[in-house]
C-alpha cells in the first residue's frame, strides 16, 4: 500500500492535470470504442424518440458543470486511485448482466459505471468528490422511464374526465379510450407525457443542485418538476379533445401539434421554475465545493497507465464472457409448423380482424387458426428463438401481442390459464382477447420478470438458450366466450407441449393469410 497527499495550500502543477486529464480522454475513448454498439444504440435512442431528445443536452450541461468548478478543482491533485476500479467492475456487472437478460437499460448502465468508474480511478478520490455532481449526472445519458407511459396515460385520462364533464362535454372511457362528443380518442404513449415529466426530472435535479443548498427545498422543486408536467398535459389533452367537439377533429389535431411539443414542454419549464424561483437560496457565484475540505491524504494510490489499463482490462471481460456463453447456445430446426391437435381442426385466418404478434428479431414466426365443434375459433401466434439477443428478444419495448401498429391494448383481464389476458383493439372498432405465456427451456411462465431471470442465468451460466412466446386470441365476439375457448383449446395443447410438437414437427408450411389458417416465417 502506498500514499500520496499534497500539503494544504499548494496548488497541483498544471502537468498533472494535462497528464490525467490525457490519459481519461484516452480511456473514456477505449471504451466507446469497446462498446460502440451501445454508444450507437443510446445515440440512436436520442435521435429517434422524442422522448429523450433531452438526453442531448446532458454532455454539454456535464462539461458546463465541470468547468464551472475548474477553480475549485485547480486547488486538487489528481492521482490514480485503485478502489476506483471496484466502480468499474461495477460496471461491467451490469453491463453483463443486462447483456444476458437482454435488458438495454442494464447495458447501458453498465457503461455510463465504467465511464464514471474510469474517472474515480485515474483522477482519485478527493477530485471524484469534487465532481461528484456532474459524474452522477451522467445517470441521464441513460433512455429511462418509458414504464412511466402507462400509468401517466390512465392520469391523463383521470384528469380529462372531469376537465370535459366541466365544460358540458359528455365522454365514456375505455382504458385508454375516449369517446367524447362525435370523436374516440386514443391517450396513445406518446400521448401520456412521459417526455414532458423524464425530461423535467433531468431539468429539477439540475436546478435542484445549481439553485438551491436546503435538501428540503430541492426535494419540493423535484415534486413540483412532477406534479406540474402531469398536470399540464392533462389541460392539453383535455383542450384537444374540447377544441375539436366545438369545431372538427382536423382543427383540433393542428392545435394539438402546435401545442404539444418542445415549445409547450418550454411553458411548463417557465411555470415550474417561476413557482421555485422565489425560494432559490443558493448564491449565483457561491463555490461547488471547498476544496480545503476535500485535499485529504490519498491511500492506494495507483501508476495512472497501469491503473487506465486495469480499467480497460475489467471493461473488456463482460463481452468476451458473453461471447463464449453466445457460442454454446443449440440451433433450431430449419422448418416449424403448428401441429395437428385433437378435437381441433385448422381453419382459414381472420380477413375481418386480421392479428399477428409482432417479433421481428425471432428465428420463426408461427400465426394459425384453429377450430373445434362447438365453433370456437382461437388464433395461436408463437415466436421461437434459438437465442435470445438484442433486437431478438422476448420481452422488448414495443413487441408482443398487439401487433406491430393495428391494434392497442385498452385493458388488462385476469388470468387465463395461468397466463396474462388483456383486451385489445382494432379500428372498427373490434375487440380480441389475447392471453401470453412464454416457454425457456422447458419451463412454461407468463412473468416477464421471471423471463428475465432465467435468460440471465441461461446466458451466465450455460444452458438451454431456446425460448418461445405463446399468444392464443379469441375475437370479441366472433370467436366465441373467449376464457372458455382459450380454456379448453389449452387441454388439447398446454403450452410446454405444444412448443415441444412445434420443435419436433420437423416441416414448413407456409401458405397466404386465409389458406389453410397458418402461415410461418424464419
Amino acid at each position: 500500500m502506498t500514499a500520496a497527499s499534497v500539503p494544504r495550500g499548494v496548488a497541483p502543477t498544471t502537468s498533472a492535470w494535462r497528464r490525467h486529464g490525457g490519459v481519461l480522454a484516452l480511456t473514456g475513448a477505449a471504451l466507446a470504442m469497446l462498446f460502440a454498439r451501445d454508444v450507437a444504440a443510446l445515440v440512436s435512442t436520442w435521435w429517434t424518440s422524442t422522448t429523450f431528445g433531452h438526453c442531448f443536452f446532458i454532455p454539454p450541461i456535464i462539461a458546463w458543470l465541470i468547468w464551472q468548478r475548474r477553480q475549485e478543482l485547480s486547488a486538487l491533485t489528481p492521482v490514480a486511485w485503485w478502489p476506483g476500479l471496484t466502480v468499474v467492475a461495477l460496471g461491467a456487472a451490469a453491463w453483463l448482466t443486462g447483456d444476458a437478460a437482454s435488458v438495454n437499460f442494464a447495458r447501458q448502465l453498465g457503461l455510463v459505471l465504467m465511464m464514471q468508474g474510469a474517472a474515480v480511478t485515474l483522477l482519485g478520490p478527493n477530485v471524484a468528490r469534487g465532481l461528484a455532481f456532474p459524474i452522477a449526472y451522467a445517470f441521464f445519458l441513460i433512455p429511462f422511464g418509458e414504464w412511466l407511459e402507462a400509468p401517466l396515460q390512465i392520469a391523463t385520462v383521470r384528469l380529462v374526465m372531469p376537465l370535459l364533464a366541466l365544460v358540458g362535454v359528455s365522454a365514456t372511457s375505455d382504458g385508454v379510450m375516449i369517446h367524447a362528443g362525435r370523436y374516440y380518442f386514443e391517450v396513445a404513449e406518446a400521448c401520456s407525457g412521459a417526455k414532458f415529466v423524464i425530461a423535467m426530472v433531468a431539468f429539477g435535479v439540475l436546478v435542484a443542485d445549481v439553485c438551491f443548498v436546503s435538501w428540503r427545498r430541492r426535494a419540493t422543486f423535484l415534486a413540483a418538476a412532477v406534479v406540474v408536467p402531469i398536470l399540464a398535459n392533462g389541460i392539453r389533452a383535455f383542450a384537444t379533445i374540447w377544441v375539436a367537439d366545438l369545431t372538427s377533429v382536423e382543427t383540433a389535431a393542428g392545435f394539438d401539434h402546435i401545442v404539444y411539443g418542445w415549445v409547450w414542454f418550454g411553458v411548463v419549464m417557465v411555470a415550474t421554475m417561476a413557482i421555485g424561483w422565489r425560494w432559490f437560496d443558493r448564491a449565483p457565484d457561491a463555490r461547488a465545493f471547498d476544496p480545503a475540505t476535500l485535499d485529504r491524504p490519498v491511500c492506494r494510490t495507483a501508476g495512472l497507465v497501469p491503473a487506465a489499463l486495469a480499467a480497460l482490462a475489467l471493461a473488456a471481460a463482460a463481452p468476451l464472457w458473453s461471447a463464449t456463453a453466445a457460442a454454446g447456445a443449440a440451433p433450431l430446426p430449419a422448418r416449424v409448423d403448428l401441429p395437428e391437435l385433437p378435437g381441433w381442426r385448422r381453419v382459414p385466418l381472420s380477413t375481418h380482424a386480421p392479428w399477428e404478434p409482432y417479433y421481428p428479431g425471432a428465428d420463426h414466426h408461427l400465426i394459425g387458426r384453429y377450430a373445434d365443434a362447438a365453433g370456437n375459433r382461437v388464433d395461436v401466434g408463437i415466436a421461437v428463438f434459438a437465442r435470445q439477443r438484442e433486437g431478438a428478444e422476448l420481452i422488448a419495448y414495443g413487441t408482443g401481442a398487439e401487433g406491430e401498429d393495428r391494434w392497442l391494448r385498452v385493458a388488462d383481464l385476469p388470468a387465463i390459464g395461468g397466463g396474462t389476458a388483456m383486451r385489445i383493439r382494432a379500428p372498427g372498432p373490434v375487440d380480441r382477447v389475447v392471453a401470453t405465456w412464454y416457454e425457456l427451456g422447458g419451463t412454461v411462465t407468463a412473468s416477464p420478470a421471471e423471463v428475465k431471470l432465467r435468460t440471465l442465468k441461461a446466458r451466465l451460466l450455460g444452458g438451454d438458450q431456446r425460448a418461445a412466446a405463446v399468444h392464443l386470441s379469441v375475437e370479441v365476439p366472433g370467436g366465441g366466450n373467449p376464457d372458455a375457448a382459450i380454456a379448453r383449446f389449452l387441454q388439447a395443447a398446454p403450452i410446454d407441449r405444444l412448443v415441444a410438437a412445434v420443435l419436433a414437427s420437423g416441416a414448413h408450411r407456409a401458405t397466404a393469410a386465409g389458406g389453410s389458417g397458418a402461415r410461418s416465417g424464419g
